[in-house]
């Protein structure tokens, strides 16, 4: 079905060309689906080449996130995040821990002894009621709302096709999460890293910590700098180094609950980037490791839809339910609250 992005230490994460799926015969979307849900089984993460977002429509995510993160302290802090319910607005670096820890005394601590490196904006769907988004000054960022809006829909659409291959993996019916997912309740995430110097990673501190994300898929876009890594079999990290023209898709625990664990939310990190291949001709080390540009954009069960075990992934040989059934809305809130 494709290559493979990563393999090392037991962990294998495959490069999945998605237009098999999308308009392929019945066979290659059969093929295609079998492949996606057999990562989600293994490793918890796979790549996604040919998605139907455009190059350019990418390009220019990109480049209005980095004209907002340029922008003074006292423009960004005019939009910063307030609460978990509402999860929209600016993070300032320090804001947020990410981890697996759930009490919010152990993350406070962990927070002033390894603060995660980066700052964030978060973007939701534009007409939940009551939790408006926190679009910017147009006059400074004149392009802003309408290319993230623009790329909100784009991997909304996204998020619905990889969950149809999921469904079809499962040999459940194609559009059996289709109700679940129809809203749009995600999160698009703008994040930035900045420069580091080198030394500030040997007390512990990282870009983002440990974690495994919240939801159902997510959704990555990274830049060219790499820095993210997946947690293997064997308990080590791996370096997931960024492929051009792919989109890295992992599970989040929302789906492994809705799987009975039949998926994996693996745990995953950003740290310093990997080294650079040796240049003949250049010496030195480096000294500071420059910035980092990701979007991820973060898709969800519709907050009100009740996630339980999908029937036949629980009883006989498969076992009995793993969790309780819960709202993803408040499961959601639960995590987030935690974090911030």
């Amino acid at each position: 079905m494709g290559s493979t992005a990563v393999e090392q230490d037991g962990l294998v994460i495959p490069i999945i060309n998605f237009s098999s799926f999308l308009s392929g015969s019945p066979e290659a979307r059969l093929s295609a689906a079998k492949s996606i849900l057999q990562a989600f089984q293994t490793s918890g993460f796979l790549y996604l080449s040919h998605t139907p977002i455009p190059p350019s429509l990418l390009s220019s995510v990109f480049s209005n996130s980095a004209a907002l993160f340029s922008q003074p302290p006292e423009f960004k802090n005019q939009y910063r995040w307030t609460t978990p319910s509402a999860n929209r607005g600016y993070s300032a670096p320090g804001r947020e821990k990410v981890t697996q820890l759930t009490s919010s005394d152990d993350v406070s601590s962990l927070r002033a002894s390894a603060p995660d490196l980066k700052e964030s904006f978060e973007i939701g769907r534009d007409d939940e009621a009551g939790h408006p988004n926190h679009w910017p000054d147009g006059a400074k960022l004149p392009d802003f709302r309408a290319v993230m809006a623009e790329f909100f829909r784009r991997c909304h659409e996204l998020n619905v096709e990889v969950m149809r291959a999921i469904a079809v993996g499962m040999g459940l019916e194609e559009g059996f999460f289709d109700t679940f997912v129809n809203k749009g309740d995600n999160t698009l995430r703008l994040l930035h890293y900045p420069p580091v110097e080198k030394g500030r990673f040997e007390g512990g501190a990282v870009r983002a910590g440990e974690h495994s994300d919240y939801g159902s898929i997510t959704l990555l876009f990274q830049d060219e700098r790499g820095g993210l890594q997946v947690q293997a079999p064997e308990g080590g990290f791996v370096d997931a180094r960024p492929v051009e023209g792919t989109v890295v898709v992992n599970a989040g625990d929302l789906l492994a609950r809705w799987a009975n664990e039949g998926v994996k939310s693996t745990v995953h990190r950003v740290v310093e980037p990997p080294a650079p291949p040796k240049e003949e001709g250049v010496g030195g080390e480096v000294r500071e490791y420059p910035a980092r540009y990701s979007v991820a954009y973060f898709c969800n069960p519709n907050f009100d839809s009740f996630i339980e075990a999908i029937p036949g992934t629980y009883g006989a040989e498969k076992g009995e339910k793993r969790y309780e059934g819960i709202y993803s809305g408040d499961y959601l809130v639960q995590r987030l609250s935690a974090t911030y």
